[in-house]
């Protein structure tokens, strides 16, 4: 089977790594195309073959503003170019279209069409994007989600036949992990970090302690919830509060005014740093407002480590599983009495953790991911 993964922005390296490697892993004969990601080295591919044949231009420019602009005029023309390369393949499965109003129409024609949807509906939404999703979903033969909550919200809230919509778990980015505890020898993207681009750009990782620390890792957005994990935190003492990963919002405010304890690393982390920050961490805490599911939280469980999450999206599912636990999105006080009990039950923060080490090695491993997905094409060729 020739399948084709496409994430032309390589919005998500170590999701696409992942299950290329998985996928080849399984007998299929995979390429990857997508762009050059901007923001650090990567994974060497494993099996598969990556091929950067999109925004060739556009990746040559340091300037972000410049990058976007030569991006949106070489897309067009790389999708078109892409959609002729596509003839190669038995299965083209998206990660990611990013201009989804023009994407439709550029879309290839293959025996089997599949998009994964990593955002349900579109986050910080400009006018049409909803109606623009809409019309795109319907363009593919399947549609991959990573939870049930997202399922629901695809055929309810979208119209999405749901016979059409098939959740397949996020796997565990185990090979961010390196040698860490439920990894595995080895990149980037939106749940990984960022470039640099916020104050304190050169900031250094915070500098070992002997104190307990509570990790919050990703892109800072306004949907992560920062501003109610740092109301938490005023009430706890004798711990530290990582807030790491480059922001895509101004947190010149939250930086001001967050409580004693806290350490922000405002700038892109590579995989190196990342290894650093997870292994350090006794929890890490997700207090998202809205999601579907989380990069940042499937690179926890690679870490085997204990989680503290919203109940929003596909987080309780996870939560169910016994290797996390949540409180109410937007509730700086029970997150609070949560990390509380947290920091002070060492036994509770190992049973969560080794939890997440079994669902590393089980349902969430990338064999079983790419089990299912292949079981998923096979469908669809043969239909």
């Amino acid at each position: 089977m020739r399948v084709h993964v496409v994430d032309p922005s390589a919005y998500t390296p170590p999701y696409d790594h992942a299950l290329c490697a998985a996928l080849a892993g399984a007998g299929a004969g995979v390429e990857l195309h997508t762009s050059r990601f901007a923001h650090g080295e990567l994974a060497p591919a494993r099996g598969y073959e990556r091929v950067e044949d999109f925004y060739r231009l556009a990746a040559r420019l340091r300037d972000p503003r410049a990058r976007r602009a030569v991006k949106l005029a070489e897309h067009v023309p790389d999708m078109l170019r892409y959609r002729r390369a596509a003839c190669a393949a038995d299965v083209v499965h998206f990660q990611w279209l990013p201009v989804q109003h023009l994407d439709g129409p550029l879309l290839p024609r293959a025996p089997a069409l599949v998009l994964t949807a990593h955002d349900i509906l579109p986050r910080e939404a400009g006018p049409g994007r909803r109606a623009a999703q809409r019309r795109l979903y319907r363009r593919f033969d399947a549609v991959v989600v990573h939870s049930q909550h997202g399922r629901a919200r695809l055929v309810d809230e979208l119209g999405v036949d749901g016979q059409r919509v098939h959740v397949i778990a996020h796997g565990v980015l185990a090979h961010l992990a390196g040698d860490a505890p439920g990894g595995e020898d080895a990149p980037g993207g939106e749940d990984r970090a960022a470039r640099a681009g916020g104050p304190d750009e050169a900031a250094a990782l915070p500098s070992e302690t002997d104190a307990p620390v509570v990790l919050c890792f990703g892109l800072m957005r306004p949907y992560k919830g920062i501003e109610v994990l740092l109301e938490a935190w005023r009430g706890i003492d004798g711990a530290e509060l990582w807030v790491v990963g480059a922001p895509r919002m101004d947190v010149a405010p939250l930086i001001a005014s967050a409580p004693p304890g806290v350490r922000f690393v405002t700038r892109y982390v590579g995989e190196r740093e990342l290894r650093a920050c997870f292994r350090r961490a006794d929890v890490v805490v997700l207090p998202y407002r809205e999601i579907d599911q989380s990069g940042v939280l499937f690179t926890a469980l690679a870490f085997a480590k204990p989680l503290l999450l919203s109940d929003v999206g596909g987080f309780p599912e996870i939560a169910a599983t016994g290797a996390a636990r949540t409180f109410p999105a937007g509730d700086a006080a029970a997150l609070r009495s949560e990390l509380a009990q947290l920091l002070g039950d060492p036994a509770a923060r190992a049973q969560l953790g080794g939890r997440a080490a079994a669902l590393a090695a089980g349902e969430y491993s990338w064999d079983s991911v790419a089990r299912r997905t292949l079981a998923l094409y096979e469908r669809l060729l043969a239909a």
